[in-house]
Order: structure tokens, then C-alpha cells, then sequence
């Protein structure tokens, strides 16, 4: 079903006079959104923004407790050896051989795309704290071992 218009049109005779008054008499009883209301909250501050100057005595106890923090963590110890079934550790068992692993031969075992096994590559050097060394063989493979 189709809603109808709360307002219905008539049609009367009118003078032109007559019609100029009806017609400043409908502009004003128009409907208008309400003014939005103020909001009670003031203006946030943009992200990053440096924040108010504090006083003295507030921030004096706060680099007690900071240091404190620090002093309470413990150093990071050596990263933990990847899972023995995950792809990770296949990758550095075989580059962990005398001979390393061309960068083929780890796609295939890894089912992994050439720039996702360097990457893999590249922060495992850094993760686990060893170097790997990287070259190229005559035939123009690229061969990745543990550096001893």
C-alpha cells in the first residue's frame, strides 16, 4: 500500500493578492530540521598531539614506578626453535645441510612462491640469531646454507 501525503491540496478560486499571502503564509510554516544541540564534551585532542604541561610533583613519582618497570622485565631470551612439523623448521633443517638448499628445492618443500621463502629466509636470520649464507651455483641457482 502506498502512504499519503500528510498534506492534501485544495484548489480554491483566489485573487493574485489573496494567493501571494497564502503562499508567504506556507513559506514560514514550513518544516525545518531543529538546531543541533551543543555538545557537552569539549574538543578532543588530535592524535599524537602533544599533551598539557603536568606539575612537579605529579610527574616525580611516575619515573620512580617507569624504572621500576624496566628493572622488572626480563631480558629476551633466545627465540624458541619453530615446531618440528612446520614448514619453518623443514626450511632450516635443509639449509642446515653441508651442502645448504637452492631456493627450488625449498619452494617445493615449502609449497611457498620465491619471495615468500626469502622473506621466511631473511627474518629467520634474525629471529634465531644465525647467519645464512647466500650464493649462487654454476648452473645460476641460488643456494642458501648455515654460515658456521
Amino acid at each position: 500500500m502506498r502512504k499519503r501525503s500528510a498534506e492534501r491540496t485544495y484548489s480554491t478560486n483566489m485573487t493574485n493578492a489573496e494567493a501571494n499571502t497564502a503562499a508567504a503564509g506556507a513559506e514560514q510554516g514550513a518544516h525545518v530540521a531543529p538546531e543541533k544541540a551543543s555538545s557537552k564534551k569539549g574538543a578532543s585532542r588530535k592524535k599524537g598531539a602533544p599533551k598539557g604541561q603536568k606539575t612537579a610533583k605529579a610527574t616525580a613519582p611516575k619515573k620512580e614506578a617507569k624504572a621500576s618497570k624496566k628493572a622488572a622485565k626480563p631480558a629476551r631470551a633466545k627465540a624458541a626453535t619453530p615446531r618440528a612439523e612446520s614448514k619453518g623448521a623443514k626450511i632450516l633443517e635443509m639449509i642446515g645441510r653441508v651442502k645448504g638448499a637452492t631456493l627450488a628445492e625449498i619452494m617445493k618443500a615449502a609449497d611457498w612462491q620465491a619471495h615468500s621463502v626469502r622473506g621466511f629466509i631473511s627474518t629467520a636470520a634474525k629471529k634465531h640469531r644465525i647467519k645464512i649464507e647466500s650464493s649462487k651455483n654454476e648452473v645460476g641457482d641460488r643456494t642458501y646454507r648455515i654460515k658456521k
